[in-house]
């Protein structure tokens, strides 16, 4: 379930912040929680504006310090290490983002699901795949996966997976979460505007110096480097979803490198899916969830959602959106 090539394209300019005070755009890039982020934020100074960007580096840390599967020491890491024992105590933060992680699987019908990573890894995507695996090694491949095995007691604030060898991740759904999380902390501290983008999982609030609204560019699917639709995003998130590269051919077919947690065959007919929404966690999860469920569910789900919105280019490399965006589709 995880992705690979943003399709967004992020321009923004920032000259001054109004007409009394003069502002100023500070800007770092740094790996965090294995991925690149990059850190933009308005301030009176540049002295400012990278102690803000230091308190926007530290909460990430702390973040990754609490949901890393990779990390032993993290509250994720033990009740992974407690599947199908007992149940883990956890911290509230921790408990929510899980009980929020698994609403999402409900709605998307498993599509999404925090218990991916309890997958047999039998597909590659780096060239050495020589035949396609068999339905049995299919079928064991997610026989420990599922979002409605994961048990939640929210008066004790536990955690319990009902199966050994079970795992949940937060490889969809973390660096969504993190931007939302950074972004909070410097609204907090009055940072009056930025963009916290993680590796395609973006958030923005504020406006440029203008008064203008921020501006996401919408990549041409027929040659990445071109731009066919600006859109405005105001106090709001995006994530984007997408498979250029990484994939398989076998008998003619292409299979996506991102799997369906539901069936362990990968996805097909969708090269990428952008989703657009006040929260930047909710874009991630959704942006994995409707490349999943394709086309027709995918964006059938969005328009009976309502807030978010989302714009997906199929194999085929045709664009289709949902209701709420208005741009010509014609590249």
């Amino acid at each position: 379930m995880k992705r690979f090539v943003p399709l967004i394209i992020v321009f923004f300019v920032i000259a001054g912040f109004g007409q009394e005070r003069k502002y100023v755009t500070v800007h770092k890039t740094q790996k965090l929680m294995g991925s690149r982020f990059d850190i933009t934020v308005v301030a009176i100074n540049e002295e400012i504006g990278y102690i803000h960007i230091d308190e926007a580096i530290s909460e990430i840390t702390r973040i990754e310090k609490l949901i890393s599967s990779w990390n032993p020491d993290s509250e994720t890491s033990l009740i992974n290490k407690n599947a199908g024992i007992e149940p883990v105590k956890v911290s509230f933060e921790l408990f929510r983002l899980i009980e929020r992680a698994k609403k999402i699987s409900e709605i998307t019908e498993g599509a999404f699901d925090i218990s991916y990573a309890s997958m047999d890894k039998i597909w590659k995507f780096d060239g050495s795949m020589k035949n396609k695996p068999t339905e049995e090694e299919i079928k064991r491949s997610i026989a420990k996966v599922g979002h409605e095995k994961i048990i939640l007691d929210a008066k004790d604030n536990t955690v319990f997976l009902k199966e050994k060898g079970m795992k949940i991740s937060f490889g969809a759904i973390g660096k969504g979460y993190a931007a939302d999380k950074v972004k909070e902390l410097l609204v907090s501290k009055q940072v009056v505007a930025g963009i916290i983008n993680a590796s395609g999982d973006l958030t923005t609030w504020g406006t440029k110096a203008s008064g203008e609204k921020w501006l996401i560019g919408i990549a041409n699917p027929l040659s990445k480097d071109k731009i066919f639709s600006w859109l405005p995003v105001v106090e709001s998130s995006v994530a984007t979803s997408g498979n250029y590269e990484r994939f398989v051919v076998f008998d003619g077919k292409k299979y996506s490198h991102i799997i369906d947690p539901r069936t362990g065959y990968p996805s097909r007919g969708v090269n990428s899916v952008s989703i657009f929404a006040k929260s930047a966690e909710l874009c991630d999860a959704l942006a994995t969830a409707v490349f999943i469920m394709g086309k027709e569910a995918g964006l059938f789900l969005i328009n009976q959602l309502g807030e978010p919105e989302a714009i997906l280019v199929d194999d085929n490399n045709k664009i289709h959106k949902s209701s709420g965006i208005h741009f010509d589709n014609n590249p």
